[in-house]
């Protein structure tokens, strides 16, 4: 009988970790889960969590520990790993086009496929085929995406600026899963969603997973069932279980200090391919504040962080004039370059005539 779990890769993790220019975005996961899991990133915002998802969809270069995804380790094996991986909802990376429809991003992707991921048979054969093939590509899909394209408001000629904030994602993981990747990596799963649309996003994730394709998704709470990975903030390195790992799978994990300061080489990011951060913490180091480099590109820089330029809690945004600075329009002598009042010149000049006894 067929595994359907062995389209998915398992992932386990050993002290792995990420070091940046301004020191950890993680450090110390551990991650046990066996293929066709559901992978929950947990943690607050900018606790370094798309930086662990792009790291172990090797999209970004880690600076300590060991792990492997499937067969493959890294950092060693980074590229082949993105070949049989996937990025859906990834700010920075896999952003859609707000003034193209869904239909046609759903034909773009279904080109891209038939052009870099298939054979060069499917390429030879008749227009009639390659369309056909492309139709039930996307259709299971959106299928697997839970996307009814009869629910949007002008079916897939619906633009995706008018999309709700839920059917956007649908349509991202279903960009996604037209791969066929082994594991499917989704950011901000959970994010401005309402609990009912949260709910139906877990559900649909879920089925994902059970068809066999791993799921790792990045959240700020975990559902139930999930193999849980924090990336929050902790007190010390003692590692925290997942309360409620699925069947054969374990985690732990401990998150690195944001304010550590850099030491090393700093984390390098990789390129991307078709399927390629709201930022995702301060010490990501880069052009989205985590590291990510945009779809396509093969290196990152590292860019300013807006948190490097805020002020410390309970210091003032600038320092308050002195007490006895004048105000604005108090009397006083000018400043220099500051224009005079002619009557209060003339006024000064009589003054020193007469006190010179010459008035």
């Amino acid at each position: 009988m067929h595994d359907p779990t062995a389209h998915g890769l398992g992932v386990t993790a050993r002290g792995f970790g990420l070091r940046g220019p301004r020191g950890w975005a993680f450090r110390g996961i551990d991650l046990d889960a066996e293929p066709g899991a559901l992978i929950a990133v947990e943690g607050p915002s900018g606790s370094g969590r798309t930086c662990l998802l792009l790291a172990l969809t090797g999209r970004m270069r880690p600076t300590a520990g060991t792990a492997r995804v499937g067969a493959f380790e890294l950092p060693r094996r980074m590229s082949a790993l993105r070949r049989v991986t996937a990025l859906a909802h990834v700010a920075g990376v896999t952003d859609l086009e707000p003034a193209l429809t869904v239909g046609e991003h759903l034909r773009e992707r279904a080109l891209l496929q038939r052009r870099f991921g298939g054979s060069l048979r499917g390429l030879l054969r008749p227009r009639a085929e390659r369309r056909a093939e492309a139709r039930r590509l996307i259709d299971t899909a959106l299928d697997a995406a839970g996307l009814d394209l009869a629910a949007l408001p002008k079916g897939d000629r619906t633009a995706v600026r008018d999309l709700e904030r839920h059917q956007e994602l649908r349509l991202s993981i279903a960009l996604a899963l037209m791969s066929r990747p082994r594991l499917l990596a989704v950011d901000d799963t959970d994010l401005k969603l309402s609990d009912a649309e949260r709910a139906a996003v877990w559900e649909r994730l879920r089925s994902i997973s059970a068809s066999g394709t791993t799921v790792l998704a990045v959240c700020s709470q975990a559902p139930e069932g999930a193999v849980v990975v924090s990336t929050a903030p902790s007190a010390g390195p003692s590692a925290r279980s997942s309360p409620t790992p699925s069947a054969g799978s374990s985690v732990q994990s401990s998150a690195g200090d944001p304010a550590e300061p850099s030491a090393g080489s700093p984390a390098t990011p990789s390129g991307d391919g078709p399927d390629g951060g709201p930022a995702d913490g301060p010490n990501d180091g880069g052009p989205a504040g985590d590291g990510r480099t945009t779809e396509g590109s093969a290196t990152g820089a590292p860019a300013a962080d807006p948190a490097d330029d805020a002020p410390a809690p309970g210091k003032p945004i600038a320092d308050a004039p002195a007490a006895d600075a004048p105000a604005a329009g108090s009397s006083g002598s000018p400043a220099a370059g500051e224009p005079r009042d002619p009557a209060t010149t003339r006024k000064e000049e009589a003054d020193a005539l007469a006190q010179a006894g010459l008035s």
